[in-house]
């Protein structure tokens, strides 16, 4: 092994590493965006890392994938460099990386602009670390990753962090989650979860399951064909809240061909898409309700399966899956202010909704949902979960004071400034954390 590519780097050597300035360190790797007039141009980048990530990393053994992910949408493309809990830290090969991509970027005239990403994830405080884990690893059909985390196979949805508690702390976050998958996905799953010791409500269209220590996930469809189009053109895609179709794919190379084509014809439509390329597969969508809501999506559907057969690819009709964020409020438009201030989100303008997304489409969508303020009983039964937010190390103050000013209070900031712990006014809590530094801060009040 070459001991160079072997040693690990912290997050703020990266950081400070020449040539890195277009990236930020966040919790699930570093991460860039860059601008893009259209899919098409998105996906000209796109190509162009896939070619030189191969020259920079050479051969990979049977089975390695590309060290990064990249997530083409109608006005640009986030870059990844992803780590998770098993990697042990950055690589300097990772800021060769980074630059290589700058690079590439930079010769395309697309400007960065690192300061617009962000990570959210999810963390459950839990007394039983396994069964809540095992239940949750079921749920959202993830993966599990170290002895805390379990995470989405694909890295599109949220990572899952379970933080041991000493006691129950009941009367805390009224969050759940809702993970919408294929209809024959949707009712194994309800199923397993039950033989997990999960106690589930069906309500026809969908199921609210229960983990061991209350914290609640609705899974749906589970009703037949609620999860399709009718007709064999777009027999590859699944109805998932967004319209979703994942392809496997055999190397960098089809990846970018199937991309390539699925942006020229998002941009011909005058359509939004949400085209992600990982390890082994691409999956476009719509994101969500755009194919009920707006015009051609079914048509745009039907040509991305031709031109996907036409490469020779096969969908894989059990991966596409939806997972969103719903907080139950007794004084909707207050909690969803600060809930916009914290995340960087902005609200659905549709009337009578009250999503609120992220402006890339690269973060879940949050919802909120009435909660009687004369229902005790419900606003007792609070879930132990609560977001983590990582945001570019140079913006955290200014999105703390936002979600400050927005009606939020603080709750913690003993652990300032790797994070900040705010509760909206309701008391669902959020810590705004950032990656850099934090190595060096531990290390600094352990000494050895």
């Amino acid at each position: 092994m070459n001991a160079e590519a072997d040693r690990r780097i912290t997050a703020l050597q990266f950081q400070q590493a020449d040539r890195t300035g277009d990236w930020r360190v966040l919790g699930s790797g570093a991460s860039t965006w860059y601008a893009a007039p259209s899919h098409s141009a998105g996906a000209a980048l796109a190509r162009r890392i896939l070619a030189l990530t191969q020259e920079c990393v050479g051969p990979l053994p049977d089975g390695a994938s590309l060290p990064i992910d990249l997530d083409i949408r109608a006005d640009g493309v986030r870059v990844r460099i992803p780590l998770t809990p098993e990697d042990g830290g950055f690589r300097p090969d990772h800021s060769a990386l980074a630059e290589t991509v700058s690079s590439a970027a930079a010769e395309l005239g697309l400007p960065a602009d690192p300061v617009a990403v962000q990570d959210v994830q999810l963390a459950f405080d839990v007394l039983d670390q396994e069964s809540v884990s095992s239940f949750w690893e079921t749920a959202l059909g993830y993966r599990r990753v170290g002895d805390e985390d379990v995470m989405d196979p694909v890295r599109r949805h949220p990572l899952i962090w379970f933080q041991d508690m000493d006691a129950p702390r009941p009367l805390r976050n009224r969050l759940h989650l809702d993970v919408v998958t294929p209809e024959p996905v949707a009712s194994t799953a309800v199923n397993a979860l039950e033989a997990l010791g999960g106690h589930a409500a069906r309500h026809g269209y969908y199921a609210t399951v229960a983990d061991p220590e209350g914290n609640e996930v609705d899974v749906l469809p589970l009703e037949v064909g609620a999860d399709r189009w009718h007709g064999d053109r777009t027999e590859d895609w699944r109805l998932v809240f967004a319209a979703m179709a994942c392809y496997p794919v055999a190397d960098a190379h089809q990846a970018g061909e199937l991309a390539t084509k699925a942006a020229e014809l998002a941009d011909e439509a005058h359509l939004p898409v949400r085209i992600d390329l990982r390890p082994g597969v691409v999956v476009i969508d719509t994101g969500k309700d755009r194919w009920e809501t707006e015009e051609g999506y079914e048509a745009l559907a039907a040509r991305v399966q031709e031109v996907a057969r036409d490469l020779g690819l096969v969908a894989d009709v059990t991966l596409p899956r939806f997972v969103q964020v719903g907080i139950d409020a007794v004084d909707i438009p207050a909690v969803r202010r600060f809930w916009c201030a914290a995340l960087g989100y902005e609200p659905d303008p549709r009337p009578h909704v009250t999503d609120i997304v992220d402006p890339r489409q690269l973060n879940p969508v949050l919802f909120f949902q009435d909660l009687d303020a004369s229902d005790d009983a419900r606003r007792a039964q609070r879930n132990r979960i609560h977001l983590d937010v990582f945001v570019p190390h140079d913006q955290a103050e200014a999105r703390i004071e936002a979600a400050l000013a927005a009606g939020g209070r603080l709750v913690y900031e003993d652990e300032a400034p790797d994070f900040v712990t705010l509760a909206d006014p309701e008391g669902n809590e959020v810590d705004i954390a950032v990656s850099v530094g934090r190595e060096e801060r531990w290390q600094a009040a352990h000494p050895a």
